[in-house]
Order: structure tokens, then sequence, then C-alpha cells
């Protein structure tokens, strides 16, 4: 298998839940970032999540027109042949999609499902989110529940994000402050309005203090314990024991004993995406400065072709990057738990 059928993605986010485990979801922006995912989950023996960006899917679609969904549509049909060279499973998901692109983004991309699966194929992604943290919770829900019927008939997982994540990412930013956390009253409207799977599955992504961007552990207050505070308040009042499948954002700069306590109160997903850019750079910046003379033609000489070759330092960031999904799989529990 490869790409996750609906069913296996619903199995993989049950197992995780169940083993207090989650899954690292990986940005990707290219082919060779998503083989470095791919070659990160194997090397772990854990399966996980390719997930595209907004910004990510218009780098994809080529410079010429940015297409979003064209770019999506051909990484994922690109995943859907290569995956099958990696013994694991992995569901792909697209990212962050605020409400001025959800027509140019996630709307076409359910329609490309919906098509596939009234041909009997399975869709082509396995959950989209819905990032709604800057309307009201109310317009924020609504357009939900519309999301979540469409993406219920296509056998696709919604993500939806109710409260805010700090900083900034692809052009959706929040600032710094005490409304980047979740409220138990916030959780039950939630679930008034999209319930507890009957209406259709979905990922939660609650806010316990989560920022986007780079910083150094302390410098972010992460709040896990609230997560279990949203589970107990929504399960006191309809009776269901751990009702959210919660995800991780802006885990960057998080501490062990953060992710721990996150997993350990209903994490299934965490967005890893500043560290994994970051190790797939890194190698090629040592590479061309170390090799300065011969990936530029100085003084009129002609440079070295194996060492500006594309190939030569893609190698590199691919298993530099690939390194850093391993650590990842290691630091959520997801290391040697991929289905048999």
């Amino acid at each position: 298998m490869a790409i996750a059928t609906p069913e296996v993605y619903n199995e993989m986010l049950d197992r995780a839940k169940a083993g207090k485990f989650a899954y690292p979801a990986i940005n990707v922006t290219s082919t060779q970032t998503l083989h470095a995912a791919l070659r990160g989950f194997a090397e772990a023996e854990s399966d996980g999540i390719i997930q595209i960006s907004t910004g990510g899917a218009e780098f994809l679609g080529g410079q010429f027109n940015k297409d979003m969904v064209t770019g999506s549509v051909a990484l994922a049909e690109f995943a859907h042949i290569v995956a099958k060279k990696y013994d694991i499973t992995v569901a792909l998901h697209t990212d962050h999609c605020p409400k001025d692109k959800l027509d140019g983004y996630v709307r076409p991309l359910l329609a490309v499902s919906e098509e596939r699966v009234a041909r009997g194929e399975n869709p082509l992604f396995q959950s989209h989110m819905w990032d709604g943290s800057a309307e009201t919770l109310a317009d924020n829900l609504a357009i939900a529940q519309e999301l979540l019927e469409r993406a219920r008939a296509a056998k696709i997982i919604l993500e939806v994000e109710i409260t805010p994540t700090g900083g900034e990412e692809d052009g959706v930013s929040h600032e710094i402050n005490d409304s980047l956390y979740t409220t138990v009253d916030d959780a039950i409207r939630t679930v008034e309005a999209l319930g507890l799977g009957e209406k259709g599955r979905y990922l939660l992504a609650a806010s316990f203090g989560n920022v986007h961007g780079v910083y150094k552990p302390g410098n972010v207050v992460l709040r896990p314990e609230l997560l279990k505070e949203l589970n107990e308040g929504v399960s006191a009042k309809y009776g269901k024991a751990s009702p959210f499948d919660f995800v991780f954002h802006g885990g960057s700069g998080s501490t062990e004993a953060e992710i721990a306590l996150a997993l350990d109160n209903g994490v299934v997903k965490m967005n890893i995406d500043t560290d994994t850019q970051y190790a797939f750079t890194r190698p090629v910046a040592d590479h061309m400065f170390r090799n300065y003379d011969g990936v530029l033609k100085v003084d009129g000489e002609v440079g070295s072709k194996k060492t500006y070759d594309p190939r030569t330092w893609g190698k590199l960031a691919e298993a530099s990057m690939a390194a850093r999904v391993t650590e990842a799989c290691a630091n959520l529990r997801s290391t040697g738990t991929k289905l048999k």
C-alpha cells in the first residue's frame, strides 16, 4: 500500500490515539522534499503524513502561473506512484487554508476527490485543513460544517483550526497573546456544530500557546495540559471519553517534555515544517561555501560540473531532511509503529 486508503487512514489515527503517539506531518514543496520525507519515515519504520500548504502548492504549480490546484494535484499524483517504493504507509494532506483561498484550493481539491470517488476510486488526498482561525468562531464553524459534509461524502477527513496559532505561516498571522488558548466553551461549540464523528471525522487543531516560526525552547509558553481539559470538558457533557483527535501546530522549539504531554493528552498529528526546511537547506549552504570556486565560474574559469550539478548537493539535502524526519518520529513515539 503506500498511500493510505480512507479506511487505513482512519486505522492509522485510531492506532496513534490508542498508543499515545503521533504522526509527523511533513510539509513538502518539491519532489525531492517528498522523497526526503518518505525516506525518513521508511528509515524510522513509521507511517506518516505528507502535507502541502497553500504557499507550497503555489510554488509547486510553477512560477509562470503559480496555480495551487495544479501544483498540489501534480505532487499528489507523483506521490501515488513513487510512494509504492517505500515500505511504509502515508496519508496526503493539505495544510492551512484560510477563507480567501478556499475557492482556489480546498474546494477545487474536494471536487477532484468527489469525481474520483464517484468513479469508484479513492480520494486523491486523505485530509484537508480549513483554517478559520481569523474568523469569528460562529463563521468558522459554519464554513466547517459545509466542508465537513463534502469531505465525509468524499471519504476525506477534515482538519479544523478553531482558535489562533501565533506567528505567521503562508500569510496567515496572529499576535502572540492570551487568545492563543482554546477554551472548553470553544470546544463544546465545535461539537455542537460538527458533532462527534457522526457527521464526519475531523481533526482538531486546538490552541494551547502554539506559535509558528523559529523559537528557542522556553520562548513560547505552551500549555499541553489544556488538551486534557478540553477532552474532559466535552466528555462531561456528551459522555464520550477522549472525544478529540488533536493536531499540534507550531511545534518548533518545543521541549521533549511538552511534546510528551501533548501526546499523552490526545495529539495524533504534529506539523513539522520549519525544522525540516532548515535541515534541507543547511547542507546545501555548506556545499556552496566549501566549493565556491567549483559551483561558480570564478575569474573566467570553467568551474566544476560535479560540484554545481544539482544532484550532488540535492542528495546531501535529501539525506539531511530525511534524518530530521526520522528524529521527529522518535520524538513523537511513532518509530517502529508502521502498519504491517
